[in-house]
């Protein structure tokens, strides 16, 4: 795997809610290099993002409020950017994305991989253990202990959970747009690519 740089976050600001109100595309191109911290009882662990999906709202298929959907599980996606909408799968599995856009436009970024960058011994014990990545969605809320709980987190507070950035930015040329994992159900939006991946090699982090 490419060896990332592993930076202070103490010294970091969470991101303002102004990055998560611009287009959802846009954020979750943007999301890919950005580190997600979260902060447990016994210390602070911390992830680079390196997969994410974006969901278009009311004319996405593949959304959770598509055609104006509303239901007490969705509601956060219809309240303020830079929030966190966790939501249980399958029931077994937790969910994390990100609120974008303004309010009423309920539209979101999956947060579906990570490559561990800190604290990885805080959360490597709900995960089987450090991997070079975590992939998968429910394999990342695992590892850092996300749940229920953390549902409509506010990110730009710098709490429990938070987004920080670094200064590090991906090369253009390792950033994959593939379809969406999972969402065959949604027809043709299942091609559409938005899952954004960052295509890296095995070499030591």
């Amino acid at each position: 795997m490419r060896a990332l740089p592993r930076p202070a976050v103490e010294r970091l600001s969470p991101l303002p809610r102004e990055f998560y109100q611009r287009p959802t595309v846009e954020v979750a191109r943007e999301l890919l290099g950005k580190l997600l911290v979260r902060r447990l009882a016994h210390g602070v662990a911390v992830v680079r993002l390196t997969e994410v999906e974006a969901y278009l709202g009311v004319d996405d298929p593949a959304c959770h409020t598509f055609k104006g959907r509303r239901t007490p599980r969705t509601e956060v996606m219809w309240g303020e950017a830079g929030c966190l909408y966790v939501y249980f799968v399958y029931g077994m599995h937790h969910c994390a994305n990100v609120v974008t856009r303004e309010p009423g436009v309920p539209e979101a970024v999956l947060l579906r991989g990570a490559v561990p960058v800190s604290g990885w011994g805080l959360a490597g014990r709900r995960s089987g253990g450090p991997p070079e990545v975590v992939v998968g969605p429910a394999r990342l809320t695992r590892a850092l202990a996300i749940g229920g709980e953390c549902n409509g987190v506010d990110l730009t507070t710098g709490g429990e959970v938070f987004v920080v950035d670094d200064g590090w930015v991906p090369e253009p040329a390792w950033v994959q747009a593939l379809p969406r994992v999972g969402v065959a159900y949604a027809g043709e939006a299942a091609g559409w690519p938005l899952r954004f991946l960052l295509a890296l090699d095995r070499e030591p982090v």
